[in-house]
Formats: structure tokens, C-alpha cells, sequence
């Protein structure tokens, strides 16, 4: 297990789990280790354990059987099409990759695509980046992202080249995304959106605004997201 420094042991165990599962080592229907397994692998005590198999089991990846064992649910769900995970699940696709348009920089709010921001939000700046998503080489997202600059110490030096934005909150600030809002817009392509996904003005775009609620109290995750769908459909829940 890679350790992830500054995380509790049990959230440690949670995040190893997690992406065993996300990565088909578990598969729906199979059964994990006992606790007591567990608690050996990765020498803790067995409440260390029971604390990440609740978590997992609070997120619906598995399903706990009291007394007897834990069995495997599905996979990270993200929500609708907001992270990579999801999107890679949904496009069932292995070939996504992420180039970083504009890196991490720090701004004032401007404005947050029709949503209003809180005000120790506004007060903190926020921190901006751009994304195109490609798949098989192929442009299908471009990601335009707004974070309130809260107690993020470092984020400007990741690297997030083909990383989740997602799974870098939750694994390095434990901030967990737990819903939103999302305004979805038909539009033509104007010239940024042309040259990135290489398709003509009259091209159809689709646009989602979207203001993301999380773990944390007054942080917001605020971004614009265009996709070019013809071979594509987008699968989630939100």
C-alpha cells in the first residue's frame, strides 16, 4: 500500500480498498478479507479496520454483513459525469488522458458561470485552471475549474497532468464531494472551443455549468465543462 502522508491509518486503508476496487481488482459480488484479515495485511487494530469498512460501506462500494464478511458493491460512483473516474467508467474507456491547458493560478472571483459565491470565498481569491480531456487522442471535454483558495496548501505545485481533480481533494485535504447543481446549455463553438476540439463554427457544443457542494463547509467547486458528444453518450447520476 502506497501511505499517503497526513491521512489517519484507517483512511489510509479506505483509499487503498477504494482504488482496488475502482481499478477491477475487486469486482461486484467478491468478498474482501475478514477484519481480522485485514488488520494483519496492514498491521493495525481491528478498529482501525472496521472504521475504513464503514466508510466504504457509506459510500455503497460494499456491502457489510455483520459477523460474517464484506462484499464488494460496484465501483467509485463520482456523480453524473464530474469526475474522471466516473467518466472513464461511463466511456468505458482506458485511453483518457488530461492535458493541462492553463495551469493553477491564482485570481479574484470575477464571477463563478451564473452561481453565486460565498462570501469567505470571494474573500479568499480563488484559484483557476483550464483542462482539455482526450479520448483514444481524440478531444471530447474541455474543463475550465474554479477552487476557492481555502486552505489548500501546495495545490499550485501539483502536478495534475492526467490526475483527477477529484481524488487529489479527497487524498490530499480530505475535501469529499457530496453533490450540486449542474445548468446544461446547447451552444455553438466560438474560436477557443474550434481550435481545441478541431470542429467547425456551426459545431454543436454541449455546456455544463456547475456549482459542486463538498465535505467542507463554505467550499464550492465552480466550473464549466464543454463536451463535443457524437461518440460519446454521457452515463451517471447526480
Amino acid at each position: 500500500m502506497n501511505k499517503l502522508p497526513q491521512l489517519p491509518q484507517y483512511k489510509q486503508i479506505y483509499e487503498d480498498l477504494r482504488t482496488q476496487i475502482a481499478s477491477g481488482a475487486y469486482i461486484p459480488g467478491d468478498k474482501l478479507p475478514s477484519e481480522h484479515g485485514l488488520s494483519i495485511k496492514y498491521n493495525v487494530a481491528r478498529l482501525t479496520v472496521r472504521k475504513a469498512l464503514e466508510q466504504l460501506a457509506s459510500d455503497e462500494l460494499i456491502v457489510r454483513h455483520q459477523g460474517k464478511c464484506s462484499v464488494v458493491k460496484g465501483t467509485p460512483k463520482g456523480i453524473g459525469i464530474l469526475s474522471l473516474m466516473s467518466t472513464t467508467t461511463a466511456l468505458d474507456s482506458t485511453n483518457l488522458t488530461t492535458r493541462i491547458t492553463m495551469k493553477p493560478e491564482l485570481r479574484s472571483w470575477n464571477e463563478a458561470f451564473t452561481f453565486s459565491i460565498e462570501p469567505q470565498e470571494e474573500a479568499a481569491g480563488c484559484i483557476y485552471f483550464e483542462r482539455l480531456r482526450l479520448i483514444d487522442e481524440a478531444p471530447v471535454f474541455y474543463d475550465i475549474t474554479m477552487l476557492p483558495n481555502i486552505n489548500l496548501p501546495h495545490f499550485l505545485n501539483y502536478d495534475m497532468e492526467n490526475k483527477s481533480l477529484f481524488d487529489t481533494l479527497r487524498t490530499k485535504y480530505q475535501i469529499v464531494v457530496t453533490g450540486g447543481v449542474q445548468q446544461i446549455f446547447a451552444i455553438r463553438a466560438d474560436q477557443r472551443l474550434q481550435k481545441s476540439f478541431n470542429i467547425s463554427a456551426a459545431h454543436p457544443v454541449l455546456q455544463l455549468n456547475r456549482k459542486i457542494d463538498t465535505s467542507r463547509s463554505g467550499f464550492h467547486i465552480y466550473s464549466q465543462v464543454f463536451c463535443v458528444t457524437q461518440r460519446y453518450g454521457l452515463i451517471g447520476t447526480f
